[in-house]
């Protein structure tokens, strides 16, 4: 058996384990590739370990530290709990508004799961509250999320570019993130408008009532650690932003601007931004380091690690010609999403999905004697994310986790499930549509 085919079984054999374990798929690959690299290939050590992506590593690092402060003193909750006044009860709006906040904080950084995470607890109290459809503020929120997620300076988005401009192919960061979020936003407000979201617009708005430790008349539960900022709904809801807030939000503000209009190192000036956050002590360094998402930061790293061996050996070309079997220039748009959503309702998107699949791009359109690259990375990466509102991804499962009392669990379940399933075969449609045909 070849190495090639060797090092492609590991992969399939990987994602298969993950599918059905909580075994950590990063450190499955790692180890994966250790043994096919070193002892079934007979590579040095130092070859496999060249394919851990450092400078990845860093950037995910210093923004999940950044933005896990942000979160543990509370400025993105409060921002959040302001906004939400802003519908002044009106039961259609708020949902979009909710897709729309969440849609901006991943975009600003701190990505669609934690995104997902500060809003859905949020989110389905509201939704309780007033009588929405938790289905719908689910895929607002997970979709919302998932929109925002391919921002040049958040985590997913930062992975992606980075794939593809190994490609040969830069200064596409904008058209990435835009494309996927025109995507999320058409398929979003489609499923709203026609499983309900007309309805609430006929109702009577619903006056929000200040006071006894509510927004709009809830309490929504916290589940804040010893030394966070947040305390309280109460808190949250009524107390003013303090000075630690406002310097947070300057500093949030000021990567951006660094990012975008100085070509600024987005993962030294997180860890920057992070370590004065700490030294002036409007952030709990301790906390925000237990709150990094370090079990994702794993997967994508292991992961790269064995999707490295498989360029080595021959591997991903063999993937590669799978794919080119099965689709042609005017197809493959259709084809790449269905498979990239068909994958990831079981395997972590950004963690895997995207770093073994974006890499096949260049090879298929060989294979396939032309194509877009752009439109191809562009259905991988929104048929891969669109999906995710399935309650077995991340997104979904907090979504379901948040649910409001009362709400029929096994129903929302299969709800979810339903949508997340249909979303592979939808989704590939929506991007043969915008990006084969349009």
């Amino acid at each position: 058996m070849s190495l090639a085919v060797l090092s492609l079984s590991a992969l399939v054999l990987a994602l298969v384990i993950s599918c059905v374990s909580e075994l950590n798929i990063g450190v499955l690959s790692i180890v994966f590739a250790w043994i096919v690299g070193v002892y079934l290939g007979g590579m040095k050590l130092d070859q496999v370990i060249a394919g851990f992506p450092t400078s990845l590593f860093l950037t995910l690092a210093g923004l999940t530290l950044l933005f896990s402060q942000a979160q543990v003193n509370g400025t993105l909750d409060r921002f959040a709990r302001h906004a939400v006044r802003l519908c002044r009860g009106n039961a259609g709006i708020i949902p979009i508004m909710f897709f729309v906040m969440t849609a901006l904080l991943s975009s600003i950084g701190p990505g669609n799961i934690a995104s997902t995470a500060l809003m859905a607890p949020l989110g389905m109290a509201i939704a309780g509250r007033y009588n929405i459809s938790p289905f719908l503020m689910a895929i607002m929120i997970a979709n919302g999320a998932s929109a925002g997620s391919l921002s040049p300076i958040a985590p997913t988005g930062v992975i992606v570019n980075g794939l593809v401009a190994k490609m040969g192919i830069v200064n596409v960061e904008w058209r990435i993130y835009s494309n996927n979020l025109l995507v999320h936003t058409a398929v979003a407000l489609s499923g709203y408008f026609l499983f309900g979201g007309l309805k609430l617009f006929a109702r009577q708005p619903t006056p929000a009532v200040s006071g006894g430790g509510t927004i709009a008349g809830i309490g929504v539960p916290q589940h804040e650690p010893a030394g966070a900022e947040v305390g309280t709904s109460a808190d949250a809801a009524e107390a003013p932003l303090t000075w630690k807030h406002w310097l947070t939000t300057a500093v949030i503000a000021a990567l951006v601007v660094g990012a975008i209009a100085f070509d600024v190192n987005v993962g030294m000036a997180a860890f920057a931004g992070a370590m004065i956050l700490s030294a002036v002590r409007a952030g709990n360094d301790g906390e925000a380091v237990k709150r990094m998402p370090w079990r994702v930061i794993l997967m994508v790293c292991g992961v790269t690690v064995l999707v490295s061996l498989l360029e080595k050996t021959g591997g991903l070309d063999l993937f590669t010609a799978f794919l080119a079997r099965l689709a042609t220039p005017a197809t493959s748009t259709l084809v790449t999403a269905f498979f990239t959503g068909l994958i990831s309702i079981y395997s972590s998107t950004t963690g895997v999905v995207l770093p073994a699949l974006i890499p096949t791009v260049p090879g298929l359109i060989q294979r396939m004697g032309g194509g877009d690259p752009m439109s191809i990375i562009s259905s991988i990466n929104s048929g891969g994310h669109l999906v995710d509102v399935s309650p077995l991804s991340t997104l979904g499962a907090l979504c379901l986790a948040a649910a409001p009392p009362g709400t029929d669990s096994r129903r929302l379940f299969n709800q979810l499930m339903a949508w997340g399933l249909s979303m592979s075969v939808v989704g590939a449609i929506v991007c043969w549509i915008f990006f084969g045909l349009l």
